[in-house]
Protein backbone atom coordinates (compact mmCIF):
# COMPACT_ATOMS: atom_id res chain seq x y z
CA UNK A 1 0.00 0.00 0.00
CA UNK A 2 1.01 3.28 -0.96
CA UNK A 3 -0.19 6.95 0.60
CA UNK A 4 1.49 9.77 -1.36
CA UNK A 5 -0.10 13.49 -2.54
CA UNK A 6 -0.52 13.53 -6.30
CA UNK A 7 2.47 15.98 -6.72
CA UNK A 8 4.73 13.18 -6.10
CA UNK A 9 3.10 10.72 -8.11
CA UNK A 10 6.53 10.40 -10.28
CA UNK A 11 8.21 8.31 -7.70
CA UNK A 12 5.65 5.63 -8.16
CA UNK A 13 5.91 5.44 -12.28
CA UNK A 14 8.47 2.69 -12.42
CA UNK A 15 6.43 0.23 -9.90
CA UNK A 16 4.20 -0.78 -12.82
CA UNK A 17 4.11 -0.28 -16.91
CA UNK A 18 1.02 1.47 -17.06
CA UNK A 19 1.52 3.79 -14.00
CA UNK A 20 2.80 6.40 -15.88
CA UNK A 21 -0.13 6.03 -18.25
CA UNK A 22 -2.38 6.73 -15.36
CA UNK A 23 -0.52 9.57 -14.21
CA UNK A 24 -0.23 11.14 -17.82
CA UNK A 25 -3.92 10.76 -17.83
CA UNK A 26 -4.81 12.28 -14.53
CA UNK A 27 -2.48 15.37 -15.50
CA UNK A 28 -3.87 16.06 -19.18
CA UNK A 29 -7.74 15.08 -17.89
CA UNK A 30 -10.34 17.69 -16.44
CA UNK A 31 -10.90 15.27 -13.00
CA UNK A 32 -13.48 17.38 -12.21
CA UNK A 33 -15.63 17.30 -15.47
CA UNK A 34 -16.09 13.16 -15.98
CA UNK A 35 -19.03 11.94 -14.66
CA UNK A 36 -19.67 9.30 -12.22
CA UNK A 37 -18.78 5.67 -14.04
CA UNK A 38 -16.44 3.89 -15.88
CA UNK A 39 -13.83 5.57 -18.45
CA UNK A 40 -11.45 3.43 -20.67
CA UNK A 41 -7.93 4.21 -20.99
CA UNK A 42 -6.29 1.32 -22.49
CA UNK A 43 -9.08 -1.14 -23.09
CA UNK A 44 -9.07 -3.45 -19.90
CA UNK A 45 -6.01 -2.91 -18.90
CA UNK A 46 -6.55 0.38 -17.47
CA UNK A 47 -9.44 2.21 -17.03
CA UNK A 48 -11.04 4.71 -14.76
CA UNK A 49 -13.78 4.71 -12.34
CA UNK A 50 -15.52 8.44 -10.96
CA UNK A 51 -17.64 7.91 -7.65
CA UNK A 52 -19.20 10.69 -6.20
CA UNK A 53 -20.98 9.59 -3.27
CA UNK A 54 -22.12 10.31 0.34
CA UNK A 55 -19.21 8.71 2.78
CA UNK A 56 -20.05 5.46 5.40
CA UNK A 57 -19.11 4.59 8.65
CA UNK A 58 -15.80 2.16 9.47
CA UNK A 59 -18.43 -0.16 10.22
CA UNK A 60 -20.05 0.01 6.92
CA UNK A 61 -17.26 -0.31 5.01
CA UNK A 62 -15.92 -4.23 4.65
CA UNK A 63 -12.20 -4.84 3.41
CA UNK A 64 -12.24 -5.25 -0.16
CA UNK A 65 -9.66 -7.38 -2.23
CA UNK A 66 -8.14 -7.59 -5.89
CA UNK A 67 -6.45 -9.95 -7.86
CA UNK A 68 -6.41 -8.54 -11.42
CA UNK A 69 -6.00 -5.44 -10.79
CA UNK A 70 -3.93 -2.57 -8.70
CA UNK A 71 -6.60 0.50 -7.62
CA UNK A 72 -4.75 3.84 -7.77
CA UNK A 73 -7.43 5.78 -5.37
CA UNK A 74 -7.06 9.36 -5.73
CA UNK A 75 -9.64 11.65 -4.36
CA UNK A 76 -11.01 15.06 -5.66
CA UNK A 77 -13.46 16.47 -3.22
CA UNK A 78 -13.54 15.43 0.88
CA UNK A 79 -11.34 13.39 2.71
CA UNK A 80 -12.03 9.20 2.42
CA UNK A 81 -10.68 7.72 4.89
CA UNK A 82 -9.47 4.21 3.81
CA UNK A 83 -8.94 1.23 5.79
CA UNK A 84 -6.29 -1.21 5.29
CA UNK A 85 -5.10 -4.68 6.21
CA UNK A 86 -2.49 -7.43 4.76
CA UNK A 87 -4.57 -9.65 2.82
CA UNK A 88 -2.54 -12.74 3.93
CA UNK A 89 -3.68 -11.81 7.71
CA UNK A 90 -7.53 -11.45 6.88
CA UNK A 91 -9.40 -14.66 7.64
CA UNK A 92 -12.93 -13.90 8.13
CA UNK A 93 -14.12 -13.84 3.96
CA UNK A 94 -17.72 -12.98 4.00
CA UNK A 95 -18.12 -14.93 0.88
CA UNK A 96 -15.80 -15.95 -2.53
CA UNK A 97 -13.92 -14.14 -4.36
CA UNK A 98 -15.93 -12.66 -7.64
CA UNK A 99 -13.97 -13.42 -10.75
CA UNK A 100 -16.59 -11.46 -12.66
CA UNK A 101 -16.18 -8.58 -10.25
CA UNK A 102 -12.70 -9.15 -9.35
CA UNK A 103 -13.31 -8.48 -5.59
CA UNK A 104 -13.84 -10.43 -2.05
CA UNK A 105 -15.01 -8.54 1.14
CA UNK A 106 -13.41 -9.69 4.49
CA UNK A 107 -15.53 -9.22 7.58
CA UNK A 108 -11.64 -8.40 9.35
CA UNK A 109 -10.96 -4.85 11.22
CA UNK A 110 -8.39 -3.11 9.36
CA UNK A 111 -5.20 -2.21 10.96
CA UNK A 112 -4.72 1.01 10.02
CA UNK A 113 -6.79 4.35 8.75
CA UNK A 114 -5.49 6.97 6.09
CA UNK A 115 -7.45 10.28 6.19
CA UNK A 116 -6.86 10.45 2.47
CA UNK A 117 -7.64 14.32 1.32
CA UNK A 118 -8.19 15.67 -1.79
CA UNK A 119 -4.97 15.77 -4.35
CA UNK A 120 -3.81 12.53 -2.05
CA UNK A 121 -4.22 9.08 -3.71
CA UNK A 122 -3.80 5.23 -2.03
CA UNK A 123 -2.07 2.51 -4.28
CA UNK A 124 -3.40 -0.84 -3.11
CA UNK A 125 -1.83 -3.92 -4.57
CA UNK A 126 -3.34 -7.24 -5.09
CA UNK A 127 -1.79 -8.23 -1.66
CA UNK A 128 -3.27 -5.17 0.31
CA UNK A 129 -7.03 -5.20 1.45
CA UNK A 130 -8.85 -2.07 1.74
CA UNK A 131 -12.10 -0.78 3.14
CA UNK A 132 -12.67 2.94 1.16
CA UNK A 133 -15.30 5.46 1.62
CA UNK A 134 -15.24 6.36 4.80
CA UNK A 135 -16.16 9.86 5.82
CA UNK A 136 -18.78 12.04 7.83
CA UNK A 137 -19.30 14.10 4.32
CA UNK A 138 -19.38 13.18 0.45
CA UNK A 139 -16.74 12.02 -1.29
CA UNK A 140 -15.74 12.44 -5.25
CA UNK A 141 -12.88 10.36 -6.56
CA UNK A 142 -11.39 8.35 -9.21
CA UNK A 143 -10.07 5.23 -8.96
CA UNK A 144 -7.80 3.82 -11.46
CA UNK A 145 -7.94 0.07 -12.15
CA UNK A 146 -4.77 -1.33 -13.54
CA UNK A 147 -4.29 -4.70 -14.80
CA UNK A 148 -1.73 -6.91 -12.90
CA UNK A 149 -0.48 -8.27 -15.87
CA UNK A 150 -0.32 -5.57 -18.32
CA UNK A 151 2.61 -5.51 -19.98
CA UNK A 152 3.65 -8.66 -19.23
CA UNK A 153 5.97 -11.08 -21.77
CA UNK A 154 5.24 -14.68 -20.94
CA UNK A 155 7.70 -17.81 -21.46
CA UNK A 156 7.63 -18.32 -25.42
CA UNK A 157 5.99 -14.97 -26.25
CA UNK A 158 9.14 -13.18 -27.44
CA UNK A 159 9.34 -12.22 -30.99
CA UNK A 160 5.88 -13.85 -32.37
Amino acid sequence: MIFSNLSLSFRYAGLHPLFPRAFEFIRNTDLAALAPGVHPILGEDLFAIVEHLPGRTRAEAPLECHRRYIDIQLVLEGVDEMGWKALADCHEPVDDYSAEHDIRFFRDAPVAWIATPADHFCIFFPEDAHAPLVSDGSIRKVIFKIAVDAGKITVGSAGK
